[in-house]
């Protein structure tokens, strides 16, 4: 699924509640701030760039280091949102959660998204990962603030 096809109001909305603003590029613009290039969403400060054709999962993933980061990092951001392994592992959490959050999109959905990426679990599936191999991930956001403790819900809160 693309931004085009979810409706960028929708991605606003939603993260516009962690204080981070979303930036429609033109069609035939390169993204600010995006890490691998091509559709794929870019961060920069306080903003995520996106353009039509940038995937749903790419937007989340992107916006996910946002939350994820602690404010020094934050403030900083340019295009590189770093983090270490626990942290990636976190991010991948919490866009899984907050695909749930989208109208027209979903946790399952977005699993086969990743999938089809080329994110890679032991497991073999962001499915299998999420349902039965990230209670690191889990302890991480929950210890972070940034989902409620159970882990099936996130917090509309940033990492300080």
């Amino acid at each position: 699924m693309t931004v085009a096809d979810l409706g960028i109001d929708r991605l606003r909305t939603l993260l516009n509640r962690f204080e981070l603003g979303v930036e429609r590029v033109a069609d035939d613009q390169s993204i600010p701030g995006s890490f691998w290039g091509d559709a794929e969403a870019g961060l920069r400060g306080h903003t995520l760039y996106v353009r039509a054709d940038t995937p749903v999962h790419s937007a989340l993933h992107e916006a996910g280091h946002f939350v994820c980061m602690d404010d020094a990092r934050r403030r900083g951001l340019d295009t590189n949102a770093g983090g270490d392994y626990d942290e990636e592992n976190a991010v991948c959490y919490w866009q899984i959660l907050a695909a749930d959050l989208l109208a027209g999109h979903d946790r399952a959905r977005m699993c086969a998204e990743m999938d089809a990426w080329g994110y890679t679990f032991r497991l073999g599936s962001a499915a299998a990962w999420f349902a039965e191999d990230a209670e690191d991930a889990r302890t991480w956001l929950a210890e972070a603030g940034l989902i409620e403790p159970a882990g099936t819900r996130l917090r509309y809160a940033l990492r300080r």
